[in-house]
């Protein structure tokens, strides 16, 4: 197994690059932005399980192949793209609502029927998030056996780890950022022209994620 020191400096490499501004980050911000912190936490688990996933394929060596093959790249590029285009007409579309209380900053009074996420679909859509971007297993595949040593014993379990190590700096990071912004959404929730606002801005923001997906390209 690795070394303390290798360990804690691993450790703290994936603060940092969990705090570096890019799609899943942002994804989270969004989400606890619009639905709430609580949203935004299944969120961070679901994208933690997709961690867990692409550990798992680096360990086994099946994220080279995928890398590797034209077709199974570009496939994944496609669902990943669709799916945060998917998410950008419904964050379009969305309505806005307020509570009865505050229903006067609106020129007609709204109805506070906004429906609440549930938890199990909103951790699959930060695992579909996560598990859909090829970027994220090339990432992996670059990263993670850096931090390996052949010599102290078998590399998938070493490997294991690291992505074990990268899933908690993950989950404190993201954990952080789903919590403080899903404290100023709610504040932004109280006025419904704040809401339609901030539901436009999440549109924008995962079409441009989706299209920064699809232009994307391979490293080999």
């Amino acid at each position: 197994m690795p070394s303390h020191d290798t360990l804690i400096a691993f450790f703290g490499v994936a603060i940092v690059l969990g705090l570096t501004p890019g799609p899943d980050n942002l994804f989270v911000l969004m989400q606890s932005a619009q639905h709430g912190w609580r949203t935004g936490l299944q969120v961070v688990i679901g994208l933690c399980l997709g961690i867990t996933v692409h550990t798992c394929a680096v360990a086994l060596g099946l994220a080279a192949i995928i890398v590797a093959s034209p077709t199974a790249f570009t496939a994944l590029k496609w669902v990943g793209a669709l799916y945060l285009l998917w998410l950008a007409w419904g964050a379009w579309r969305s309505p806005a609502s307020v509570a009865p209380g505050n229903a006067h900053e609106t020129s007609a009074p709204m109805p506070y029927n906004k429906p609440r996420q549930h938890p199990l679909a909103m951790i699959g859509r930060g695992f579909v998030m996560n598990l859909s971007n090829p970027k994220v297993l090339m990432f992996f595949l670059a990263f993670l056996p850096q931090f390996a040593n052949p010599a102290l014993g078998p590399v998938a379990p070493q490997i294991g780890l690291l992505g074990l190590l990268f899933t908690l700096a993950t989950l404190l990071v993201f954990g952080t950022i789903a919590c403080c912004s899903g404290f100023f959404g709610s504040l932004l929730q109280k006025s419904a022209t704040a809401q339609r606002i901030l539901n436009r801005i999440a549109s924008v923001v995962f079409a441009g994620l989706a299209i920064r997906l699809l232009t994307m390209q391979r490293l080999v």
